[in-house]
């Protein structure tokens, strides 16, 4: 199967267990039913790396040899910080000013902006996403999808800090006690309004969001 093209392929319940798959193009293959064990994706004569499904065969590859892939997911992993809140106007203008004061601190901002409700796809970007992040900023003011985004992230992913912001003028939305149990989520940084905030994003969100995450590496 080396080099073959499985873009678009129809592979359901077929037997792929053990196949040299070194070279492949899958994308949008459907796999239903399908054994992809021991998948080997390496060529003849090199150490025999194997993989269980054929789609992140071709990655788990350009990964290994691919110096500047690598050279991204490590800049991601150390610079991309999720922003996530209310998207109506009146509470979108703060996540573009924290947007803008991050990337100018060299940070790369992500800001999943979507204007349709909450769904389960919706929901699973958002948590990919997190999983890429250094930190997550999370402004919980008039919550609205961002309690079920939290639901996804924060119980699965304890190793990336989430920094809550409140409107000073509000309260945290009933469910969010839960969420204050887990040792990655910090103390909610109540503001005023966005100018008072962003003067402070360095010593109230940025350093102990960075001082978290280090906390959570793995030894």
């Amino acid at each position: 199967m080396r080099g073959a093209n499985f873009v678009e392929a129809k592979l359901q319940n077929a037997d792929l267990h053990g196949a040299r798959v070194y070279g492949i193009s899958a994308l949008d293959v459907e796999l239903e039913g399908t054994n992809q064990s021991n998948l080997i994706i390496t060529r003849d004569g090199k150490s025999t790396i194997t993989v269980d499904n054929l789609e992140v065969a071709q990655f788990i590859y350009l990964l290994l040899n691919n110096r500047k892939i690598r050279d991204v997911i490590e800049t991601i992993g150390k610079k991309a910080v999720l922003i996530l809140g209310n998207f109506r106007p009146e509470r979108k203008r703060l996540l573009d000013f924290l947007r803008e004061a991050l990337r100018a601190r060299g940070y790369l901002p992500i800001l999943f902006d979507f204007d349709v409700p909450t769904n389960r796809d919706i929901t699973e970007t958002v948590s990919a996403l997190a999983h890429l992040s250094r930190f997550i900023i999370a402004d919980i003011t008039d919550a609205k999808s961002i309690p079920q985004e939290l639901q996804a992230i924060v119980p699965n992913l304890p190793s990336v800090p989430v920094k809550p912001l409140l409107l000073a003028s509000q309260h945290e939305y009933g469910m969010f006690e839960h969420f204050k149990r887990y040792p990655q989520v910090l103390e909610t940084e109540l503001y005023e309004d966005e100018d008072k905030l962003l003067a402070s994003l360095t010593t109230t969100i940025i350093e102990p969001a960075e001082k978290k995450a280090e906390e959570l590496k793995p030894a």
